[in-house]
């Protein structure tokens, strides 16, 4: 009989004492939980520092000139690898019902040219247009005189960039289907630019000046072909400028 009791003791102490460790499990695994969902929901709070987008009353508050400014200083940022933390979920939420872009940029299509990076730039804050060799035709300058004049930019940036795919066919007269006749608006650049060394693409520096004066070009077409853009330059509203992209070193000059 008391050898049965003994037995019987050992055996709900057993019980008592494997429960007691499951409970210590569940607190232990209930607690890393815990612990994993405060980082969790403090790493979501760290995607990004900036979530608001550019609203009217600070779109109205700035000036060709600031707008400038803060593209010179955006591309500092991205040359040293220290772009602005943000937190596009929440910039395309925001987005939703109006855009304030600060300028309107227009630039080639070329992959290796990231236009929104370049001057740190996020969701709503500039207006992008691209074609190969970013030159400007109809449907450009109806592009520029939106971004402009109705939705409130105050800069439109003819950006080219070193070692253009566009402006070296250009330069070598090349002529392939559709191609041809995008190159036609190019080529004025090409026999505008006085060298008198190798005038073909295999010259660095011939194409470096090609490409500036396709970007001086595109700001003078700008303003002879748009009344719009025009009137609001001079009146100081905006400013249209050009710059040239360097894939070296990721610098851009305005000219």
């Amino acid at each position: 009989m008391k050898y049965l009791l003994h037995l019987s003791f050992l055996f709900f102490a057993s019980l008592s004492f494997i429960a007691c460790q499951h409970t210590q499990n569940q607190d232990h695994s209930h607690g890393q939980d815990i612990s994993q969902k405060n980082q969790m929901a403090k790493n979501d709070s760290m995607i990004g520092v900036v979530e608001e987008v550019l609203t009217k009353e600070e779109q109205d508050a700035l000036t060709p000139d600031m707008v400038i400014q803060s593209f010179k200083e955006g591309n500092k940022r991205f040359m040293n690898n220290d772009l602005t933390a943000r937190n596009h979920s929440a910039q395309v939420r925001n987005s939703v019902k109006a855009q304030y872009p600060k300028a309107i940029v227009l630039s080639c299509v070329d992959s290796r040219v990231p236009v929104e990076d370049v001057f740190d730039r996020g969701i709503g804050d500039i207006f992008v247009a691209r074609v190969a060799g970013n030159f400007a035709n109809e449907d450009i300058l109806g592009s520029m005189e939106f971004a402009c004049k109705v939705a409130g930019s105050k800069l439109v940036l003819v950006l080219g960039h070193e070692h253009c795919g566009a402006v070296k066919s250009a330069v070598d007269d090349v002529k392939l289907g559709n191609i041809t006749a995008m190159l036609s608006k190019i080529k004025p650049a090409v026999s505008s630019t006085e060298y008198t060394g190798d005038r073909s693409s295999k010259n660095q520096e011939f194409v470096h000046m090609v490409s500036e004066n396709n970007v001086r070009n595109t700001i003078e077409r700008i303003r002879n072909e748009s009344p719009i853009l025009k009137e609001m330059e001079e009146k100081g509203e905006i400013k249209i400028v050009g710059a040239l992209y360097d894939m070296d070193d990721g610098s851009v000059d305005f000219l």
